[in-house]
């Protein structure tokens, strides 16, 4: 079947950008076109920045957020509580409270949510590591921001039910939040709120 492009390299880049979500063909001739039409420093300098994050990103050994250092910088400022842990789901939660303000504290990344449907158990999140921080006696309250879905609240409880024994606080954040909600596309404003009001989680069951 004869390609409708003029040539092999361009339908070679169309077809690795049209691989990205919510990119289809069209859009992704239009990025190449317009990648096409830039000094070749400008395009190197884009190829290079997405070599070197992928080459060079790690996960910080504290919070499993993603991290240019072994730590990452909010584990690492010692402004910060480092006794009160806001558990979360993915990076994207992370950047989503703290474009709020409002946190002071650290955070733990989850890798995910509890989905039996999707084939994701307990073992599959980093629950162990945080487990081990909070058998050490330094944390003083887990506040689950995990999104207000039939997932998230499954994941909130099994967590309450395992670290209930250890006798730390645990709360929630407020309703501000609509069910059904991901957290990362609430607005800062009520995702702040949420956070500032939160409750006590057994409150909640």
């Amino acid at each position: 079947m004869t390609s409708s492009f003029p040539s092999r390299l361009l339908e070679n880049a169309v077809d690795e950008f049209s691989k990205l979500p919510g990119i289809g063909k069209k859009s992704a001739l239009r990025l190449v076109l317009h990648l096409l039409k830039q000094e070749k420093e400008s395009v190197f300098k884009f190829s290079e920045s997405m070599r070197s994050m992928r080459e060079e990103i790690v996960y910080c050994k504290s919070c499993h957020n993603i991290s240019d250092e072994e730590i990452c910088h909010i584990c690492a400022n010692t402004n910060r509580n480092h006794g009160l842990i806001c558990v979360v789901e993915s990076i994207r939660d992370v950047m989503a409270i703290e474009n709020t303000q409002q946190f002071n504290g650290i955070y733990h990344v989850l890798g995910g949510v509890i989905s039996p449907m999707d084939g994701i158990g307990p073992d599959d999140l980093s629950i162990g590591p945080l487990e081990e921080k909070i058998k050490s006696g330094d944390v003083e309250e887990l506040i689950f921001a995990l999104s207000t879905t039939m997932e998230g609240d499954t994941t909130n409880f099994y967590l309450f039910k395992k670290f209930e024994k250890h006798q730390v606080k645990m709360t929630t954040i407020a309703r501000g939040v609509s069910i059904g909600d991901e957290l990362e596309y609430t607005d800062e404003v009520t995702l702040g709120r949420s956070l500032v009001n939160r409750l006590p989680f057994e409150n909640t069951l």
